[in-house]
This record gives C-alpha cells, structure tokens and sequence, in this order.
C-alpha cells in the first residue's frame, strides 16, 4: 500500500516481488491395508520404520500379510508409510474382531479391537491432592488416581487427579480420549456412573500391577474369525479399508496383500484400488497370482483377465512372488507377495536418483530375498515384458533385483504414452506438484499481471526440476514449456472465472533395450 505522503523526506514502500516457490511434493509415500494385531482401526497412521510400526501395530502377525509387506517395505529402503488397520465387524459375535472391557459400575474397553486389549490391567488409588471445593465437580468421592498398564508392552499410562463429572478440568471420559492410548470409558463418551472402588494399598517395592492391587480386563477381547478381503476394499466408498485413505492428505504408492499369502486379490478388488489410485494421483502396486509357475501359466486369457477392470496407467504388475525368511516360523522361508520389497525399492530409487529414474536394474536389488518363486531366464522375461508385466530376476553378482519398469498400460499392442512407469510417476508428480502449488491463483484478478506471474513461478519448478536431470532435452526450451496467456486464457474463460496454463514436459524414458553392434576391421593398406 503506498505511503501517505504529508511531509518532506525519502519513504520507503516494500513492493512483492511476486514469486511464489512451488515445493515438489513427496513421491514415495506407501499406503499399506491390511489387518494388523492392534493399533488404530479404519484411520491412516503414519509409521517411519518397522519399530514404529511395532510399537502402533504390535509387528509381525501370523495372521497379517500386511505386517510382512511393511516389514519388507523398510527392508529395501522404504521410509515412509501409511498404515491402515482393518476390521471385521460384520456378522456374529464370533466373527467380528472384538475390544476387551473391564466390567463394573466403572465400565472401561480397550481403545480399539484385538485380543491384546485382554492384557490390560488397571489400578485405582484415592491418594490425591487435596481436595478444592472451588473447582466445579470436585469433592471427596469425585476425585481419583488410574493407571493402566499393557502387560504385553509393559507400557503403563497415568493420569492423576480425575473426576468423574463433565464440568470438571479434569473430567475423566474427557482426559482418556484425548490422552491414552488405552482406553476408553464404556461406552465411549459417556459419562461414568460413579468413582470406581480403589485396588488395595501397595507395599513398598511390590509390584502395583499385581494380580492384588490391581483390575484385569475381561477374555472378551479378540480378532474375528472370517477376515475377509471385502474388509480391506470393501464394494463402496465407506471410510473403511483403502477408502479410509480418504482422510490421507498424500499417499504415491498403494499395496494391498492379499489376506492369506499364498492368496490374490480378485480382479473386482484390484479394479477398486487401481481406479481409487487415479483419483488419488497414486499407483497400485499389483501381487501377481501365485498358482503362475511359469510364462505361459500368464500369456493371452489369464493377463486379460487377471487385468480387466483395472485402470491400467495406475497400476503396475510384478511377478514371481519372493522367498524370505519367516521370523514367526523358526527362521524358514516361505513365499511373500512382492508388493511390499517392490515398494521399498521405488522409495529407495526416488530418494537416490528422483522418481524419473526406472526403479529397476541392477541397483534395484531386492534385500532380504533369499530366492524367487519362479526363475526367469532371458527368453521368458522376454514374453512377459512386451505384456506390461514387471518381472523379478535372479542375476549372478546383484542377486534378486527388479529386472521390468512399466505400467499395466506398457503392453505394446497398446501404445500408450504411459507405457513406462517412470513417465506415469513423473506426472503424477507434477499434477500434484502443480496442484498444491498453485492454490494462491484463486480469486486473483484474472489479467496479464497473473498470467505472467503464473509462468514465472511454474516455469521457475520446472527450470529446477530441469536442472536435476528430469526431463530429456539439453536445454530448458527443449525439456519444458509453460503457457499462460491471452492464447490459453480466452476472454470467455475470463468472463466464466476460468485461469487455463498449459505445462508440456518430455519426459525420460528409460533404456530397456541395449543394442552393441560389432563389427571386424578390414586389414588396412597403404602408409601414412
């Protein structure tokens, strides 16, 4: 705002430079949906390494493909994951995964399903601070010391000096929600009908939470009995399984292992996760079918059926499964699916070379893989690749490495400009980009002065990313361009509030085929 000159002298007016730095965004974000031991249900939680997730979703589980998937995630250089624990809560009693409660007047459940809510114990002691009648809903049989301890963890929470009235600072049903990681009264919300009875008096240097002095939770708590794969993507959107990503502000990758390991998606549930991917600007990473054993067990009928549905430019197919060592069954290997050590390499490329880089090739080693399913040699990776069909190959000096970078759409009877994963990703990348870093165009004048602002600030990106080697061409002209004029933006786009900028990138496309031409030398004659 200019100065309101009214007396001689110099007046110094800061004027705004106009530029607005557009940050890339994350590229190798994974979410991963399955079941899990305990931990919170339906809501993604992310976990930056596998002690994490231990902590939060109680680690390996003979019962989650997921725990392994994450597992195998941070194995190969993975560092950033969404979790999303799902339940079975239709059906019978028996069916239905379950919270332990603590029964009694003073009624507490576990803070989310599982049968690891039934190591909970609980102790009450009235060895408070003074009461102070001037607190609203404080007096003598309001106030109370609980702690709770996970025997299995040996975590223990405390919260001192509760009550049991909602007007009080202390309100317990208030203070449980907001702070433990527990519990909850039951049913949550409520407002406990009175103080519970206080355990009896520990001696010095006993334990507090012994069977004496301190509540056990109820056997009630347990997981169900018919996990299903409608749980992790159920048939509509309903906050529940993948659709509770809804609520993730990002995610770049998406793994879904089937419930059992030697199992697969069904082809309505890999259409559901590819097709969320599109409108999310993620790829669905796809476990191929373990009853495959060998190339032809793939070609014609069985890939297009196993594809059908599926939006192809978002998903891409890995195939054999791999075998690692199973720390639940005495260090044996088994067969996993793919997805998780696959993801784990893409994050490893990305943060190593950017997400324009083919996560494939020799430095694409799969850590931890003892052996593959099946073992490919050169004229069946060579029926396969041409398919869209990403194998997994077992070399002399790198070992298993991921040996394929396409889409489902790199079949190449299809022809698609985003036959090659990198390509797909790069866009996503940009869209989303783009999309976040342009939200301060809203309700600008919509004139000249915008436009050119416009093109300084994303051209300004793409001159970075340029400059990082993501694009082809040896000159920013070459490898970019951004338009954002009277051309695009036409006096009608103008009248209906309409802003159009046009952004072209040619991208790096990888090199899958490496052609060495020799030829013999004729015996030359004559001197020099």
């Amino acid at each position: 705002m200019p100065s309101q000159l009214t007396y001689p002298g110099v007046y110094i007016e800061e004027q705004p430079s106009g530029v607005r730095t557009i940050t890339g965004v994350a590229t190798s974000i994974t979410a991963f949906v399955g079941f899990a031991l305990r931990g919170p249900v339906n809501t993604p939680t992310r976990v930056q390494s596998f002690v994490e997730f231990e902590r939060v979703f109680g680690g390996l589980w003979i019962g989650s493909t997921m725990s392994f998937s994450v597992l195998q995630f941070f194995l190969n250089g993975g560092s950033d994951a969404l979790v999303v624990r799902a339940i079975h809560d239709t059906g019978t009693n028996a069916q239905q995964d379950t919270k332990a409660t603590l029964a009694g007047t003073f009624k507490l459940v576990a803070r989310n399903e599982g049968s690891w809510g039934t190591k909970l114990r609980v102790r009450v002691d009235y060895d408070t601070r003074p009461i102070d009648t001037t607190i609203p809903g404080e007096s003598a049989t309001t106030l109370f010391n609980l702690s709770v301890k996970d025997t299995a963890t040996n975590v223990v929470e405390s919260f001192l000096n509760v009550a049991t009235m909602p007007e009080h600072p202390r309100y317990v049903t208030r203070v449980l929600e907001e702070q433990s990681r527990l519990v909850r009264i039951a049913p949550p919300g409520t407002v406990p009908a009175a103080r519970p009875s206080n355990n009896a008096a520990v001696a010095l240097g006993a334990d507090p939470f012994a069977n004496s002095t301190s509540t056990a939770f109820g056997a009630d708590g347990h997981e169900g009995t018919v996990h299903s794969e409608t749980d992790l993507v159920p048939a509509s959107p309903n906050k529940k399984g993948v659709y509770a990503l809804d609520s993730a502000d990002l995610f770049n990758l998406l793994v879904i292992p089937p419930v059992l390991r030697d199992g697969v998606l069904t082809a309505g549930s890999r259409a559901a996760a590819s097709n969320y991917c599109r409108t999310r600007r993620a790829m669905f990473i796809a476990d191929p079918d373990p009853a495959w054993d060998e190339p032809s067990d793939i070609v014609g009928g069985p890939l297009t059926a196993f594809i059908a549905g599926m939006e192809p430019k978002n998903a891409a197919l890995y195939f054999p499964g791999v075998r690692m060592t199973d720390p639940l069954k005495d260090g044996t290997t088994d067969v996993f699916p793919p997805s998780g050590a696959v993801a784990g390499v893409i994050a490893r490329t990305d943060g190593s070379r950017g997400v324009w880089k083919a996560p494939a090739g020799q430095d694409a080693t799969l850590a931890g893989v003892q052996a593959l399913a099946v073992k490919l040699d050169d004229p069946a990776n060579g029926q396969l690749n041409p398919l869209g069909v990403n194998c997994l190959r077992t070399f002399p000096a790198p070992g298993p490495v991921v040996w394929g970078a396409r889409t489902v759409a790199g079949n190449d009877a299809l022809a698609s400009e985003w036959k090659y994963l990198p390509v797909r990703r790069t866009a996503l990348f940009l869209e989303e980009s783009l999309y976040r870093g342009t939200q301060w165009v809203v309700f600008e004048p919509n004139d000249a002065p915008l436009w050119a602002q416009i093109r300084l600030n994303v051209g300004a990106f793409m001159n970075n990313l340029f400059r990082q080697g993501a694009f082809a061409g040896t000159t920013p002209k070459e490898a970019f361009f951004v338009k954002c004029d009277a051309e695009t933006t036409t006096q009608d786009d103008v009248n209906l509030g309409i802003v159009n900028i046009v952004v072209g990138f040619a991208p790096l496309k990888p090199a899958e085929f490496v052609v060495i031409k020799l030829q013999q030398m004729a015996g030359q004659t004559g001197g020099a």
